[in-house]
């Protein structure tokens, strides 16, 4: 699995979904929470309670989720991984971090979109803008983790 030009894209495309799932999604998921709730607050003391600050609170928590996550499953081959396959999944996670950084952020997208159609008036194009902003975000941090993580002991 070492050369890319072995791996097709559709297998390409799979290991980059395995290796997101092997992200740290429960410690993710406390993060989002957190973070949407202080978002959520501090949204209610700017401008009150409403559909519009519950979508942003909502927002923040779903990017929030998806860096951690994301972040986590980029990081590659920790002691202790799991098994066999999951460290071979990890270790190319490691080796190609922008291309799982992709699947966090593509599925960022998608949330953000639905949140914003849900709970807001906005328009469709407004909420792919914003749920594209906030995806490329997503693989930013993810993929600059991933990137610059590789050095590490």
């Amino acid at each position: 699995m070492s050369h890319n030009s072995e791996i097709s894209k559709a297998e390409q495309r799979r290991l980059a979904v395995a290796s997101a799932t092997l992200g740290p999604w429960r410690a993710a998921a406390a993060v989002g929470g957190l973070g949407g709730g202080v978002a959520l607050a501090l949204g209610t003391i700017g401008d009150g309670i409403g559909l519009g600050v519950l979508a942003w609170a909502l927002s923040v928590a779903l990017m929030l989720f998806f860096m951690v996550g994301g972040a986590g499953a980029v990081l590659g081959d920790r002691p202790g991984a799991g098994s066999g396959d999951d460290r071979r999944i990890r270790r190319w996670a490691a080796a190609h971090p922008w291309r799982v950084a992709a699947v966090p952020g593509a599925l960022m997208v998608a949330a953000d979109v639905v949140v914003r159609q849900a709970l807001t008036t906005q328009g469709i194009f407004a909420s792919v803008w914003d749920g594209l902003w906030r995806g490329v975000m997503v693989v930013a941090v993810v993929g600059l983790v991933g990137r610059f993580s590789r050095g590490r002991g």
